[in-house]
């Protein structure tokens, strides 16, 4: 995850000229999406500081990509921004032959907003217990152990080939289009694992009808801190999570990037705000616009090389 930091030395022509008047914000994803929610209780607390409201355009579809090629084409003027995720920031343009836009050279980056781990559950009558047992049964009979996702080359459907690939294992993978049948069946038994984002399921593992192994990342969870991280049951070099970002347009000027960066660090050091995002089941993050810019393109990379090595198609 990437540390906090400052941006300093920006001009001051834009702490007074900019912004004038409110400032529209394109989710490429549903509302009630978790990106949606954690954007808008950022978005709430910048905008005490820079006196305007942001107001919120869902434009869903396509796996977030015609949301954020929105963005891409918008005026850079510091009045439409972008809240996207990690899909079409840095999966996207090795799932799909065409996307309408360039993750880097389209977008100027503000800062990295969450993330948002995966967590290994599993069926809570199932007899796994742990990462090593789910290893040696998924080794034992190859293809036999259903895993789902909300789709190929999903957060989760990635996490679980990753996974694969680190383990030399082979499950079978079950695509889904709707969150709530996929934890149904996983709970009802015809699903054995998920390799899933800790808010589909955190009111299943707190009921006790899903068992949590790990967490994909390399910090535990604040909402589940009593599970271990992949790294702590001997995965070291495995992790995988999902994440949202803020950017502008390219050409958007400099001291309009800076003035939304520093913003938006403000915000992010509310401690209100910060619980507010981790009790959805993200974890608070920050960044410098540059440091933003090199994340994406190694996740870009990671995700690319794990796709093709994997030959996995969009639905």
């Amino acid at each position: 995850m990437i540390a906090a930091a400052g941006l300093a030395g920006a001009p001051a022509m834009a702490q007074g000229a900019y912004p004038e008047r409110p400032i529209r914000v394109i989710v490429p994803f549903a509302a009630g999406s978790a990106s949606d929610i954690v954007g808008r209780i950022v978005l709430e607390k910048m905008a005490d500081d820079l006196g305007h409201r942001f107001v919120v355009e869902n434009q869903a579809g396509a796996s977030g990509n015609l949301g954020t090629a929105a963005v891409a084409r918008a005026e850079p003027d510091g009045y439409t921004i972008l809240v996207s995720a990690s899909g079409p920031l840095a999966v996207n343009q090795s799932l799909f032959p065409r996307i309408g836009y360039d993750p880097l050279a389209d977008f100027e980056p503000i800062s990295l907003i969450a993330t948002l781990p995966n967590v290994i559950v599993v069926n809570a009558d199932q007899p796994l217990r742990s990462v090593s047992d789910l290893i040696a049964a998924a080794k034992t009979e190859p293809g036999k152990l259903h895993y789902g996702s909300i789709g190929n080359g999903s957060s989760q459907h990635l996490a679980a080939a990753y996974f694969e690939q680190v383990t030399g294992t082979r499950m079978a993978h079950i695509p889904y289009r709707v969150t709530g049948q996929l934890v149904s069946d996983l709970v009802g038994g015809q699903l054995q694992v998920s390799f899933q984002l800790i808010p589909n399921v955190l009111g299943q593992i707190q009921g006790g009808q899903l068992r949590p192994l790990a967490i994909t990342a390399n910090k535990r969870s604040e909402v589940l801190p009593e599970v271990p991280t992949v790294a702590e049951v001997g995965m070291i070099g495995y992790e995988a999570y999902g994440w949202f970002a803020m950017l502008a347009p390219k050409n958007t000027p400099a001291p309009i990037v800076a003035r939304l960066h520093a913003a938006y660090m403000k915000a992010m050091s509310d401690p209100a705000t910060r619980r507010r995002i981790v009790e959805v089941g993200a974890e608070p993050a920050t960044s410098t616009p540059a440091e933003l810019r090199a994340f994406m393109q190694a996740e870009a990379r990671k995700w690319g090389d794990i796709i093709r090595a994997n030959n996995i198609k969009p639905n």
